[in-house]
């Protein structure tokens, strides 16, 4: 047409006009009280809905004012501490801690076994599925690919657009079954046509649990030890739900209340938790771990140690954003009480596979990161390593790849994200949707 641009030149020539037009200050949202990001200058959050299937605890009211405290986090009333504690010690500490986000009550011996059986029948593809949606367009980026796959299913769904009670509770059976099976096909696929290696697809077996199956279906030899599964299954059970407020769980609300579909949901929560702000995180704390070891000679030198955190921490390192991945977290202050709890078990794991030295250089930037932080920036909350400071490394030594750290986090996240569902549809009250003040000025033509 003789226009003599092709999108490429085209998007960068209007780059800077989007900017300059899209641009609003901070002194705006100062003057309006708008509490970005919906959390105010203290770290609050703002109240936009109110949920029975978890609590999570960082302040506590002392003498009128809110003080830091250890975190604490409670499903369906149970401290995460205990629920971790007892169910650990099953083959199936997910599946029992799924049936209680999703139904309120922790299952008896039957209602177990009733439960797992629903979730092995579910644990299904359509005919042809793995061969014509999984590796039809393979993908590194795992989450997309399984996005697509889950948009795709509700094509073999005949009720995919009922929003019935018992329809939606099907329905996230069969999603929370099959996670699994969409992310390890995805990363095959992806390995197989991207990176030229052999391709293997190992079916799910029955009488086994999510923990190990993910193990099976990902190794070619499908060999796994119990120490293995038995720390995949605690990470699945601390990464499950975390409130209603996280992104990709008020995500799944949002849409939820809007009457869109299970499929339309769920791939919406994929999207959001896909982000390097959300479930990306653990991927950045291994990038910086890499640099950390590429950078420190000793690993026992705190001097060291400490001198190269406060580069990080100044820009002057690895990514330059000032920023020690792992350490801080949007609700939590003194403490993560997940990262508490799953220490036990990446020591254990470690010990295994004679990964000591290494888990004592975490161990030793656990220690002195949260002292760098707080004499080089102002905080208004204590700093204390998160659960993606460990997540990352726990996945790493179960030889985990990279591409698949997100995927994990979904598998494990689909349980709390099917519960707020249908807490939303039970509940279901006004579609959401909050108030923006427009900032524009009318103009004449």
């Amino acid at each position: 047409m003789g226009y003599g641009r092709d999108m490429q030149a085209y998007a960068s020539a209007h780059r800077n006009m989007v900017i300059r037009n899209d641009t609003i200050s901070n002194e705006l949202y100062q003057q309006y009280d708008v509490k970005r990001g919906l959390r105010d200058v203290n770290g609050k959050g703002v109240v936009t809905g109110l949920t029975n299937i978890s609590e999570i605890y960082s302040f506590k009211e002392v003498d009128g004012k809110r003080v830091p405290c250890d975190g604490e986090l409670y499903y369906r009333g149970f401290n995460i501490k205990d629920l971790v504690k007892k169910y650990s010690r099953d083959r199936f500490g997910y599946e029992t801690l799924a049936y209680l986000l999703l139904f309120g009550e922790l299952p008896d011996r039957l209602d177990t076994e009733e439960f797992i059986h629903m979730l092995t029948i579910s644990r299904d593809l359509p005919t042809n599925f793995t061969r014509d949606v999984i590796m039809k367009a393979p993908t590194r980026d795992i989450m997309n690919s399984m996005t697509r796959s889950i948009l795709t299913l509700a094509s073999y769904d005949n009720e995919a657009q009922n929003t019935d009670i018992r329809n939606v509770i099907k329905q996230s059976l069969s999603l929370i079954a099959v996670f699994p099976m969409l992310a390890i096909y995805g990363y095959h696929a992806y390995n197989h046509y991207e990176n030229l290696a052999s391709m293997y697809i190992h079916r799910p077996e029955d009488n086994l649990s999510t923990a190990e199956n993910i193990l099976l279906m990902l190794r070619p030899d499908k060999k796994y030890s119990a120490t293995e599964a038995r720390v995949l299954d605690a990470c699945l059970m601390l990464h499950m739900e975390h409130g209603g407020g996280n992104n990709s769980t008020f995500t799944t609300r949002v849409v939820t209340s809007s009457g869109s579909d299970t499929y339309a949901t769920i791939a919406a929560a994929m999207s959001s938790l896909k982000g390097p702000r959300h479930g990306g995180a653990n991927i950045k704390v291994m990038e910086m771990m890499d640099n950390i070891r590429e950078n420190i000679s000793d690993w026992n030198d705190d001097d060291e140690i400490r001198n190269y955190l406060e580069k990080l921490v100044m820009g002057e390192a690895f990514d330059r954003t000032g920023l020690i991945y792992g350490m801080g977290h949007a609700v939590y202050s003194v403490s993560d009480p997940r990262e508490r709890i799953f220490k036990t078990f990446v020591s254990q794991l470690a010990s295994e596979k004679g990964m000591e030295d290494e888990l004592g250089l975490y161990n030793k930037i656990e220690e002195l990161a949260p002292e760098v932080i707080a004499c080089k920036r102002h905080i208004y909350k204590g700093v204390s390593p998160n659960v993606d400071f460990y997540s990352g490394f726990v996945y790493k030594m179960l030889d985990i790849p990279m591409e698949l750290y997100t995927p994990i986090f979904a598998i494990a996240r689909i349980a709390g994200w099917s519960a707020h569902r249908l807490e939303e549809i039970v509940g279901m009250g006004k579609i959401m949707r909050p108030a923006y003040i427009s900032i524009m000025e009318e103009r004449d033509l």
